[in-house]
């Protein structure tokens, strides 16, 4: 049982109103995963989105992140999250620091090999020196092979030229690396791929699962699929930015009538709770008031209920429509297409990139597309638009996404 010896005040807008809320000094029981005979909190610290001052991203703001990580560990956070590029570089130094003063084995420590970066392979054994000084430790408790996608997938495996692995398992085996695993915002066949190669060797796997990817980047496969080889699951982006922390007024209104005195973000960690292989859920928090919502909610394990559920799949199913061409991959139009695109994956990235608003997911999956195979290429002769049954403007889409990725 952990006290609390802070009390901290915040506000929150509601419906265009403002709400005040508490999180009151008392005792807390964080809710802890079990891990190779470790416990490890259900809520990880991410430190993608440390506050920062001026709005620059890599001038972290020192001393409310102090103030942030002090009220995290007070609450029972143990686990933290770290990577190579979070804040242009400046993440891992700042995290070695704010934890310095913490005894090293109080808490469990994560990084990651920076391959989402291609001019980074053949670098582990230096790469990973590096990132030990500094964070000022002589271990790191997780280490993972950084977002496993489309664009890198082939480099991982290449073993003959780059030794990514081989180096990562040797320093696991002298125990500077304590458990070694792998994040993925790639497809299904992807992450299939990476794990017919290293599957025996991974101990975890960090996906990006939420209540709206779900069924939109085909979460729930990826998640049966890590069940095969029986790697538990590490979560990230369970807000999706935060894009699920603020939904439009009537969405909210439904939720808070089932739990009117939890926030909207609160939901998106709910859901998570019902998913047994999920053991760690990172949430990049920025500010005292999100690490003091998620306290509370991580507080108490109480997962969403069948009939609550139900109401946020509608909510979900329908933010899916409204964002998501139709398409059903039937591939009539592939036959039809004289440059031979993907028309349903150029569609399905395509999607994803005008949900988020843009973002890295669309671009770094196409930058592994040959160059006359990607949205540019078409030539507006509209014959795939002759036989798609679902009567989508193809070469309309394919010049705006061509517009939205520069």
């Amino acid at each position: 049982m952990i006290k609390y010896n802070k009390t901290i005040f915040y506000k929150r807008e509601f419906c265009g109103k403002m709400e005040m809320g508490t999180f009151i000094e008392g005792e807390t029981d964080m809710k802890y995963s079990d891990f190779n005979g470790k416990k490890i909190s259900a809520l990880g610290f991410g430190t993608m989105r440390l506050p920062v001052k001026n709005d620059v991203y890599s001038d972290i703001d020192f001393e409310l992140s102090e103030r942030m990580f002090e009220l995290a560990i007070e609450g029972g956070v143990n686990y933290f999250d770290t990577a190579w590029g979070y804040h242009d570089g400046e993440s891992e130094p700042a995290v070695g620091k704010l934890l310095k003063k913490y005894p090293r084995e109080s808490f469990f420590l994560a990084t990651k090999f920076p391959g989402y970066d291609l001019n980074n392979f053949g670098k582990a054994e230096e790469i990973f020196n590096k990132q030990s000084e500094r964070c000022g430790t002589d271990y790191f408790d997780f280490y993972l092979f950084h977002n496993v996608c489309e664009m890198n997938i082939d480099a991982y495996l290449d073993e003959e030229r780059y030794h990514t692995f081989s180096v990562l398992k040797r320093f696991r085996d002298e125990g500077r690396i304590k458990h070694l695993g792998f994040s993925a915002h790639g497809d299904l066949g992807v992450i299939r791929r990476f794990l017919e190669t290293y599957g025996s060797d991974m101990e975890f796997c960090q996906l990006q699962i939420n209540w709206f990817d779900w069924k939109f980047q085909d979460a729930r496969e990826k998640v049966e699929l890590l069940k095969e080889y029986s790697i538990p699951v590490w979560v990230m982006e369970p807000v999706r930015g935060g894009r699920l922390a603020a939904l439009e007024a009537k969405d909210e209104a439904v939720l808070k009538r089932f739990r009117p005195e939890e926030s909207i973000a609160s939901w998106a960690f709910r859901f998570l709770q019902a998913i047994p292989e999920v053991k760690v859920t990172l949430s990049g928090m920025s500010t005292l008031e999100e690490v003091a919502d998620n306290l509370k909610t991580f507080n108490t394990g109480n997962p969403l209920s069948a009939e609550e559920l139900t109401a946020l799949e509608k909510i979900a199913d329908r933010m899916i429509s409204e964002a998501k061409l139709p398409c059903t991959a039937c591939r009539y139009c592939t036959s039809h297409c004289p440059k031979h695109l993907d028309i349903p994956e150029l569609i399905a990235l395509y999607n994803e990139h005008r949900f988020t608003g843009g973002g890295f997911i669309a671009p770094m999956a196409l930058s592994a597309v040959p160059e006359d195979k990607q949205p540019s290429a078409c030539i507006g002769c509209r014959s795939c638009e002759k036989v798609c049954p679902q009567q989508i403007k193809i070469s309309e889409v394919m010049r705006d996404f061509v517009k939205r990725l520069k």
